[in-house]
């Protein structure tokens, strides 16, 4: 069923002016993505859809966790595009890790169009018992608590 669309014509028009001809390819804008804490890690959810898994590529240099992926149309050869608007080409994603996260021990994998890294967080930035001295009987209080 075919409806009418008002803003057709306006939306040909802009792609005609801002270079854009239909069937081209067009680059993504960004790489949607969730992140949270779950215990002693972190989760990094992004959704590439279509892409080839071969293409995704996680990285980590000097505290910044880069995420990359490729994702390609078929050949324009014999094609005449009635409607594009998937994005293909490179996508790309930076984060800045902090000195909280294990940069040694990340992994990631890629299921159903979606990558999942996880981030743990280093031994150096999770809570710990301080021993306190001087007293008769030595104590221990929790990092971070308060005590009167």
């Amino acid at each position: 069923m075919l409806r009418f669309d008002p803003f057709h014509d306006i939306d040909t028009v802009a792609r005609q002016l801002l270079g854009e001809s239909v069937g081209s390819s067009r680059v993504p804008r960004f790489m949607p993505m969730d992140l949270f804490k779950a215990g002693d890690h972190y989760v990094l959810n992004a959704d590439l859809p279509g892409v080839d898994p071969g293409s995704v590529d996680v990285s980590v240099d000097n505290g910044t966790l880069t995420l990359r992926a490729q994702r390609s149309l078929p050949s324009d050869e014999g094609v005449q595009w009635i409607a594009s608007e998937r994005f293909a080409g490179t996508y790309m994603r930076q984060l800045s890790l902090g000195d909280n996260v294990d940069a040694d021990k990340i992994s990631a994998t890629y299921n159903n169009g979606v990558l999942s890294v996880t981030l743990p967080i280093a031994e150096k930035a999770k809570p710990r018992r301080i021993e306190i001295s001087g007293s008769s009987q030595p104590r221990t209080i929790e990092a971070g608590s308060s005590s009167k």
